[in-house]
């Protein structure tokens, strides 16, 4: 990390979470924000869901929920950006203060609600994208909707046009009773009115369902096949939790979803369990605690084709992804390696 951005983290730590988070957007929007270089090697190159990733170390939804700061991801090193998540119309979400910082436990707990501009608003961000970025949509579901199931094709429908995937979030804990589109009955014919949607758009995109870590074995599975019968293209495991075992910081008790650290293990165990599941062809995106080049790569390793940050950033500042791609490259060599993708599933075992 350089000077610089070290100077500028501290600068953001002196202001409350929300606050610094809105300052990092605009940091970025303006090409202030500090941010490694991107690396550049075809030993990193990922195929997730037929999209074409340059690396394997993606942004995770909820940084950027209106797709203020496209232009300065890009320049990030991501090998992909996952903007949102979206609902039909604005939602102002809980009240604040609704994110916290645990800096003892490496984490982070927000209860953000959805809050977002709305579908327009964002559709018209990304009718101007920077094109050699591979963007996607988290869609969501408005809190007052009368049929939550049918808000996720609407986004869909709106921005499809402009997007390189889209992701059915039905896991924050944030939005009462989401979580319970989970169920295999509800989430199939939810993800039945999505695919409808996605028949609609002039260009084919994949469609990923984000899971929750909090699931059990019998609840895996059902997902899994759910999922595979209902056209999903790719799982990201997992969203935040709301368990709180172990923590040491003072907000630890906070209601919400935990993201970071604690999470690694958890979320780990699950995609594990998805990728055996699924033998090893349903494509999967590891998220959860990840904040070095050893936990992306253990990801992968337990199954992941690609990773997504976001707590870490929060920790590390954005250099991390710079960080997290040259240590990728050491690794494969420690192992004998030649691509990232020889390494994919090589040690799911030892997460069952």
């Amino acid at each position: 990390m350089s000077f610089l951005e070290k100077a500028g983290m501290s600068v953001l730590r002196s202001f409350d979470p929300e606050t610094a988070h809105g300052l990092a957007l605009k940091a970025l929007q303006a090409g202030l924000a500090p941010v490694g270089q991107p690396v550049n090697s075809p030993r990193l190159h990922s195929r997730l869901a037929g999209l074409d990733l340059p690396n394997p170390v993606g942004l995770a939804a909820g940084f950027d929920k209106n797709a203020q700061a496209l232009d300065g991801l890009a320049r990030a090193g991501f090998g992909f950006v996952e903007v949102g998540a979206a609902t039909p119309r604005p939602q102002e979400g809980n009240p604040r203060p609704r994110l916290f910082r645990l800096p003892e436990d490496r984490a982070v707990i927000n209860r953000f609600g959805f809050n977002n501009e709305g579908a327009d608003r964002i559709l018209q961000r990304l009718a101007k994208r920077p094109k050699d970025m591979v963007l996607g949509l988290n869609l969501g579901a408005n809190k007052d909707s009368a049929d939550r199931a049918d808000d996720f094709a609407e986004v869909l429908r709106l921005c499809g046009a402009h997007l390189d995937f889209a992701t059915v979030n039905v896991s924050s804990p944030n939005t009462e009773a989401l979580r319970d589109l989970q169920g295999a009955e509800a989430l199939a014919a939810l993800l039945q009115g999505v695919m409808q949607a996605r028949a609609e758009l002039a260009r084919h995109i994949p469609v990923f369902l984000k899971i929750a870590p909090d699931l059990t074995e019998g609840e895996i599975g059902e997902i899994a096949q759910v999922a595979q019968a209902g056209g999903v293209d790719a799982i990201i495991a997992t969203n935040t939790t709301i368990t709180r075992e172990g923590l040491k910081s003072a907000r630890s008790s906070e209601k919400g979803g935990l993201s970071g650290a604690p999470l690694f293990e958890k979320s780990t165990r699950v995609l594990a369990r998805l990728s055996h599941l699924t033998d090893g062809k349903m494509p999967l995106v590891g998220v959860g605690g990840i904040g070095s080049a050893e936990q992306a790569y253990a990801k992968i390793c337990a199954g992941a084709s690609a990773v997504q940050l976001y707590s870490a950033l929060v920790y590390e500042g954005l250099s991390l992804v710079e960080r997290i791609n040259r240590g990728l490259l050491e690794l494969l060599d420690r192992d004998g390696h030649a691509t990232l993708s020889d390494a994919i599933g090589t040690e799911r075992g030892r997460w069952l």
